[in-house]
Order: structure tokens, then C-alpha cells, then sequence
């Protein structure tokens, strides 16, 4: 067992190329050695039955001849015939002539030896074969020359059919060694460009794993094999993980960026009244109200950031009439921002129910409209309609604002950008908002679009699944 497990961890330890390379070439070469086993096996079963054909038509031809000449053949009579001497002589064959008592009378062509007279199994009549030696046939039959009844022996020995099946098994195992290197050196050969591609895509996570993202991510091998499925999603794989990546290093910088300012400003104030503002109430109040102010924007980010990452796992969708609350985050927004003109255009139908938490709806109209106002010249403009359709609903927050390029208005959706980051930071933005929206969008199977022109406003639409 200690062996096996030896063996299998030397097989597992190898490249899967040279697993390739043996395996293609084992599997070859035992293919091979099957069929030559078969091949062998027939061939030598169909000479051999040529071999006892011979046997067989030169025991004719000799027991005719024989009978045909009668009781006065005579020694000149068998040497003048020359075709069945030639014949005898060119098959390395050996006959003799035997009485009825087994004493020979004469032999033609002296080249092999006879088996003793009583092991031969004498037939009745006919001839019979003897084919349980390996190095030659046997066959002895009944003859009557007139009065003389004998039998006639031949031996056949099978030195040439030896020759040929020794030739023929040295020529299947040359062929044999030759076919298990020449398959494995094609197999090796074949491993090495079919798994190229797996080369490549192992140098590739190298790089990623010392190098990170730098390099480009992109595998040169456009086959559709299940290598070229491979390699797409991993490309894929990659493509997200170098996103979420990138965003990550956006959301730390950002993030940090974002706090470290506040926290700056409040260590600066606390110092302040360390040193002499705890006796000046001017100081202190300013202070103070400059540290509450930078608290409540740091507690603002951590909340939008907490609300991401809540809403990302939200799965109770409850029905949300969002006539009703829109209506609820208008006058949320008029207590805040008191000059705000928020023009809201009622739909015929009153009641419109959609697949989403309240707070959710909620924080999507508030962010939508906060944003609204923050890039509008006061006082803000905003209208709110709505495009009742048979299986949907689309809200419509339109504002006279600052408007979104073109180039940025497929970015605003993403963690922490902003169009102008100072002039955002400036206005309280944190590049939070509208990613939180298209969130909530995307729990609630809704979507969000913007369409906007510089200095002449956007129209945000948030198209929602109606529930009837």
C-alpha cells in the first residue's frame, strides 16, 4: 500500500505535459501492441495452414504417383520425374518408402530425421498429419504397388516458417519500441502547444500575484475549446477583481480623503481651546459649532457608507405607495431647504405600488433631490412627474442645475466619483449618494438613467416594475 501511494504522488508530481506525453504514448503503444499480438496470431495461424497445404498436396502427387506406376516402379522411374523431385528438393522435404513391417526401402532427399516406426499412429487408410512438433509436419499414408502394400513417410520441417514468424515478430516489436518513442515525442510535442495556453494563463496570475493589476490581463489564444472557455472566464474573473480592486483603492483614498479633513479641522478647534479658548465664550461657541458641524459630516459619510453596505444584502422588498412617499420626502426637503421650488405633478391614479422598502424609496428620492438642489443656483428648481406605463412606472426628478458632461454622466453612478471633486467637496458631496441610489434601484429590479446637458440641467428616471 506504502508503494502505491509512493507511485501516486510520483505520478501527481509530474507536469500535466509529461502526463500527456506518457499517457498518449502508453495508450498508443499498447493500442499498437494489441492489434500486433492479433495480427501475429492470425498470421501465423493462416502460414502454418499454407505449410500443411504443401504437406497435403505433396502427399497426393507422391501416392498417386506411386499407385499410377504399378508393382514394377523401379529407382530410374522416381528420379525421372522430375517435378515431383524438384519439388520435394525445394521444399527441404524428406520421403521414404516403408514395407508393411516399417523397413525402409527407400529415401528421397536426406534432410531431416524420422521418429521411430512404433510412435507413428498408422492411419487405416489414406494419409494422416502429424502436427504436434514445432520444428516440422509429419504425415505417413497406406500404399499398394500390386502385391506390395507399405507406407510412404514424408517430413516436413518448418525452418522457413520459423524464419518468417521470428522476422515477423522481431520486425512488431521494432515497430512496437519505435511507435511508443515516436508517440510520446509527438505526444510531448502536441502537450507542449495545446497547453501553451495554460502556460500563459499560469504567467499571468504570477505576474498578478507579484505585480498585482499593473500588467495588462489579456491571453492571446482566441480558439473555442474548452482552453479558450477557460481563459474568458478568467479574463472575466480578472476584469471584475481588477475593478473591484481599482474601486477599492478609490474607495480607501476617497474615504480617507473625506475623513481625515473633518477629523483635521476638529483636532485643530479642540487644540485651539486647549490652548486659550476655554475662557473666550466667542472661541468657544465657534469652536464648537465648527467641530459639530465637521462631526455630522464625518457621521453623514459613515452612515451613506453603512447604507451601502446594508443595502447591497437587502431581500424584503414590502409594496410602497410612491405617490404617498414622495410626498413625504418633499416636505422633509422644504424643512431642510426652505427656498427650494419643488413642482410636483400628481398622477391620475393615486395609488402606485412598487416592490421596494419605504427606506429604500426613500433615500433614493432624498439623494436624487439633495443633489438636485446642492448643483443648483438658488433658489433650486425641481419638478417630479411621472410615465405610467402597462407594466411599469417612471419617476422623473427634473432640475435646472449645473448639468453633467457627457463623459461623466456614465461614471456618476460609480463609489466615490465626483464630476469636480472640489467643487463637490465644497457643496458637502462625498460621491456616495448615487451609487447608493442605482443600489437600491437594482434591489428593487428597477433601473436609473440621467440625461443631462452642461449648464442646463438633468432629468433623472427611475423606471420601476408596477405591481397591479
Amino acid at each position: 500500500m506504502t508503494r502505491m501511494n509512493q507511485w501516486n504522488q510520483s505520478i501527481a508530481s509530474q507536469s500535466l505535459k509529461k502526463k500527456w506525453a506518457i499517457s498518449s504514448g502508453a495508450v498508443i503503444f499498447i493500442s499498437f501492441a494489441v492489434m500486433s499480438i492479433i495480427l501475429y496470431i492470425a498470421l501465423k495461424g493462416w502460414l502454418y495452414q499454407q505449410e500443411e497445404q504443401e504437406v497435403n498436396r505433396t502427399m497426393s502427387d507422391l501416392t498417386s504417383f506411386f499407385e499410377s506406376q504399378g508393382p514394377f516402379l523401379t529407382v530410374q522411374d522416381i528420379q525421372s520425374n522430375k517435378g515431383l523431385m524438384t519439388s520435394i528438393i525445394d521444399k527441404d522435404q524428406t520421403v521414404r518408402l516403408l514395407n508393411a513391417d516399417g523397413i525402409e526401402l527407400l529415401q528421397i532427399n536426406n534432410t531431416s530425421t524420422f521418429p521411430a516406426f512404433d510412435e507413428i499412429d498408422l492411419p487405416d487408410n489414406g494419409y494422416s498429419l502429424d502436427t504436434d512438433k514445432s520444428s516440422s509436419i509429419s504425415a505417413i499414408g497406406n500404399i499398394q504397388l500390386g502385391k506390395f502394400i507399405g507406407y510412404v513417410q514424408l517430413e516436413h520441417p518448418l525452418k522457413g516458417f520459423q524464419s518468417m514468424m521470428n522476422y515477423i515478430l522481431t520486425a512488431m516489436l521494432l515497430f512496437s519500441v519505435c511507435s511508443l518513442l515516436l508517440s510520446g515525442w509527438i505526444g510531448y510535442i502536441l502537450a507542449t502547444y495545446l497547453l501553451r495556453p495554460l502556460k500563459d494563463l499560469k504567467l499571468s496570475m504570477d505576474d498578478v500575484a507579484a505585480h498585482g493589476f499593473e500588467k495588462d490581463l489579456s491571453i492571446d489564444y482566441h480558439a473555442k475549446d474548452e482552453i479558450g472557455e477557460l481563459i474568458t472566464v478568467y479574463e472575466s474573473m480578472m476584469g471584475k477583481l481588477k475593478s473591484s480592486f481599482e474601486q477599492q483603492q478609490q474607495f480607501m483614498a476617497d474615504a480617507s480623503h473625506e475623513l481625515r479633513t473633518p477629523i483635521q479641522v476638529v483636532e485643530g478647534h479642540l487644540a485651539l481651546l486647549n490652548r486659550w479658548g476655554k475662557d473666550d465664550p466667542v472661541i468657544l461657541k465657534e469652536s464648537l459649532e465648527i467641530s459639530l458641524h465637521e462631526v455630522n459630516q464625518m457621521k453623514s459619510l459613515i452612515d451613506e457608507m453603512l447604507e451601502l453596505a446594508r443595502g447591497e444584502q437587502m431581500k424584503d422588498r414590502p409594496p410602497t405607495n410612491i405617490v404617498k412617499h414622495t410626498k413625504e420626502v418633499i416636505e422633509e426637503i422644504i424643512q431642510v431647504h426652505p427656498t427650494v421650488q419643488i413642482n410636483h405633478n400628481l398622477p391620475i391614479q393615486e395609488v402606485l405600488n412598487v416592490q421596494i422598502s419605504s427606506n429604500a424609496y426613500h433615500q433614493i428620492i432624498r439623494n436624487i433631490l439633495t443633489n438636485a438642489i446642492r448643483y443648483s443656483k438658488e433658489p433650486a428648481h425641481v419638478s417630479i412627474s411621472y410615465e405610467i406605463k402597462p407594466e411599469k412606472v417612471i419617476v422623473l426628478i427634473q432640475d435646472e442645475g449645473i448639468g453633467i458632461s457627457p463623459k461623466d454622466q456614465s461614471k456618476i453612478f460609480d463609489r466615490f466619483y465626483r464630476v469636480d471633486a472640489a467643487r463637490s467637496r465644497d457643496l458637502g458631496g462625498s460621491g456616495l449618494g448615487l451609487s447608493i441610489v442605482k443600489m437600491l434601484m437594482e434591489n428593487a429590479r428597477g433601473t436609473i438613467f440621467v440625461a443631462s446637458e452642461t449648464d442646463k440641467g438633468s432629468t433623472f428616471s427611475m423606471v420601476f416594475p408596477l405591481i397591479k
